[in-house]
Order: structure tokens, then sequence, then C-alpha cells
């Protein structure tokens, strides 16, 4: 009998951020949601990064693409959402998580390894409220249903862009 090692799912759903800091748990709560609507998708892990930041560096190994989820200091109104395809080509994305080890750093990092996937997207919210306590300020809970929208609208037209790109290689 041959023992194989589990295949890496092709899709990376990481949320970041830190629920005991407001509004810095967007990434956290929109994660929760997203894994109850994907529980069936095996081409698609969901993870909880918290703030690991650079401890989080294996888990973008081997991966087709990534959504990372997070709060996103922009300066705009609160609950706004900000979406960036490119997020290392973009000095704006500097300071994209309003914790410390930050999603920039994470991807910065995974690409001088040389395993940053062709497909990442972040897609995060501008927070109210940074300091302790729990749950969203009301400007961004409203924007969770939009969020959560885009999110599955993102992860559906990744798997496709995987599953044509597989084809692809099969054909050649």
């Amino acid at each position: 009998m041959i023992f194989r090692e589990p295949r890496t799912p092709s899709l990376l759903v990481l949320g970041l951020g830190n629920v005991l800091l407001r509004d810095d748990g967007f990434g956290i709560q929109l994660l929760r949601r997203i894994a109850e609507a994907y529980v069936e998708e095996v081409r698609v892990e969901c993870v909880d990064g918290g703030t690991q930041g650079l401890a989080l560096l294996g888990l973008l190994e081997g991966r087709e693409a990534i959504l990372v989820l997070d709060a996103w200091q922009q300066g705009d109104a609160p609950g706004t959402l900000h979406l960036t395809q490119d997020p290392l080509a973009q000095p704006t994305c500097r300071g994209i998580s309003a914790h410390e080890g930050n999603a920039t750093e994470l991807l910065a990092a995974c690409s001088l390894t040389g395993e940053l996937p062709r497909r990442v997207t972040v897609l995060g919210v501008e927070p109210q409220q940074l300091s302790t306590g729990i749950g969203l300020t009301p400007p961004v809970e409203r924007s969770v249903e939009e969020a959560f929208s885009t999110a599955c609208g993102l992860i559906e037209s990744m798997l496709l862009e995987i599953v044509e790109s597989m084809e692809a290689k099969t054909h050649a």
C-alpha cells in the first residue's frame, strides 16, 4: 500500500486580525462565514491566521491562489471595502493591517521564497475602532454582507481560473 501526503488545497482563504480589538476582527468574522459556505469545497482551505504574521509563511506554500481578509487602514470612511489583486505592487498597501505582522510583510516574505502564487487578492475593510473590545463597530458590521458577496465572487473566479490552468497544463 502506498501512502501519500494529502494534497494542499489550491486556494487558501486567510483571515487575519484580532477579534479582541473591535474592527481588527473583521477578517476573522468574514472568514467564519466563508468557511461555512465552502465547507464542502475540497479545493478551498479557510485558515484563521489571527495575528501570527510570518509564522503563517508555511501555509502559503504550494497554493495556486490566496485570498487574504483583513482590516486595512487607508483613511477612508469606516466600513469602506478595499480590494487589491496586486498587494505588493501598491505602495498604499505597506500598512495593510491594523495589527502587527501585517499581510504585506507575509506576502513579501512568501515572494522572496518563490512560493507566492500568481493570483493573490486582499479584501479589507476600513476600520473605525481598533481599541480593546469585542464586536465590530456598526459601519464595519454593515459592510460584512457586501464583503461576503465580494469574497464569494472572488473565490468562484479563482477556482475557475485554477481549473482552466490545470486543463491547459494537461493539454499542453
